[in-house]
């Protein structure tokens, strides 16, 4: 009876927060600004590293809380959007929020908001009630770290209330052009805004112009830039389906023969961007992370979604490449995956850069599948599928995520591979599906 009830209340706490996206997208600090004033700023007490940019966000910040979790430390890491369970989204040393946490925060956070709007104050949105409860969570939890990934942006995102130790930018590229702007310098500025005094900026961008950006703004705030690529280098020494070995030169130490079971050469990038921040943390800040923490760090590190062979028999690929820039990375990584045909399944929003991703992946496909993420900005999903045709491949469109990836199965044969990639609204319902139909065969197999 007392699951039952957990299992209400949990549900209820959940649609409450679920139903604040209601309240879209509002830019601005003002309203969390003023939450967190509330909730005695939770914030202040939080020593944090920064993590934002295009692509590879997620990845480096799951290798530092790795590596910082192997030294011994306790790390809270907020990160959106999730894949399962909207509790992955606030997770101490590997374990997600209790339910009978979410339950609690939610609970003591509603009346503030409530009395928030009878005061005149906007309501704040669903992200910034949620960066909220992370950095309350985290603070009460005393942890050592908290990793706060950006949500959009860098200036205009709720999480940039923090004062960070370590600011990390990864990348630039296009991607929510409509909030961001329409070329890189623009999109490199808002997300430079995540630079603050007192701390140091390391990022892994490559493009001149987009550096020339961030030095700016370290000036301008009067700290010193770290260049991932140039004051630290890496080199792939062995690269396979299921892990990838490499050697890297850092700010402080040189490791040989590095092993990371993330795969695509782009993974590397953020390894070393991770391993710097770790190095920085270690000189900076005084933090204590032997080697050995970084070697198993990131031999231990798992990323759901990104370049993950969910299976070798058949052999199933799962890459949330929402965006061209990670399509580009799946792209570079296919060649590392032994097949007879490819079966593409795709899905992606309608705000992103569609028919540039088609024409990039659909050629080096056998046969496509098209389907629709479980999103409002999914559009006319079914344009992907006109798009794909052109290329004079098999072109099935099939809505329910579920159903393409169990479809997609069906048109598998021996030494054939699924990839199944786009918007992380598709690949969660995707990735379920997929496991369940596994699960299944396996049992069947063993009767």
């Amino acid at each position: 009876m007392l699951d039952n009830n957990l299992e209400k209340d949990y549900q209820e706490s959940l649609d409450y927060l679920v139903n604040l996206t209601t309240f879209g997208i509002n830019l601005g600090l003002g309203r969390i600004q003023e939450l967190l004033k509330r909730l005695e700023n939770p914030e202040k007490a939080l020593r944090v590293v920064h993590v934002g940019g295009t692509n590879g966000k997620g990845s480096t910040t799951v290798m530092i809380a790795r590596i910082l979790q192997e030294a011994g430390y306790k790390v809270g890491v907020f990160t959106s959007p999730h894949m399962h369970d909207w509790r992955e989204r606030m997770v101490i040393n590997g374990q997600m929020i209790s339910k009978e946490k979410v339950i609690e925060t939610i609970r003591r956070v509603r009346p503030i908001l409530e009395t928030m709007v009878v005061e005149g104050f906007e309501h704040p949105t669903e992200f910034e009630v949620s960066t909220a409860l992370a950095l309350l969570y985290f603070s009460e939890e005393n942890v050592d770290y908290a990793l706060i990934e950006v949500g959009l942006g860098g200036a205009i995102d709720s999480t940039n209330v923090v004062s960070p130790l370590i600011s990390v930018i990864t990348n630039i590229a296009m991607d929510h052009m409509d909030y961001l702007g329409n070329d890189l310098i623009s999109i490199a500025k808002v997300k430079a805004g995540i630079i603050k005094p007192n701390s140091i900026v390391v990022t892994a961008s490559d493009n001149p112009d987009v550096i020339q950006v961030f030095r700016e703004q370290a000036n301008t705030m009067g700290v010193s830039i770290c260049l991932v690529g140039e004051d630290v280098r890496w080199e792939s020494t062995c690269s396979g389906e299921l892990e990838q070995e490499f050697n890297l030169i850092g700010l402080n130490t040189t490791y040989s023969k590095l092993r990371l079971h993330l795969t695509g050469f782009h993974q590397l990038r953020n390894a070393a961007t991770a391993v710097t921040v770790c190095e920085l943390l270690q000189t900076k800040y005084g933090a204590n992370i032997p080697q050995s923490a970084i070697y198993a760090g990131l031999r231990e590190v798992r990323w759901p979604g990104r370049l993950e062979l969910l299976s070798l028999e058949p052999k199933i690929l799962l890459d949330g490449a929402h965006n061209l820039d990670g399509a580009l990375a799946l792209e570079q990584a296919l060649p590392l995956y032994a097949r007879d045909h490819l079966i593409l399944c795709l899905g992606m929003l309608a705000d992103k850069e569609r028919e540039k991703v088609v024409n990039l992946l659909v050629p080096l496909a056998d046969e496509v599948i098209i389907t629709r993420p479980n999103s409002p900005r999914a559009g006319d999903w079914r344009a992907l599928g006109s798009l794909a045709q052109q290329y004079g491949r098999p072109v099935t469109c099939i809505e329910d995520p579920k159903e393409a990836v169990i479809f997609a199965l069906s048109r598998l044969h021996e030494n054939d591979m699924l990839c199944v990639t786009g918007s992380i609204y598709m690949l969660a319902d995707a990735r379920q599906a997929l496991i369940d139909e596994l699960k299944q065969r396996s049992n069947i197999n063993d009767v």
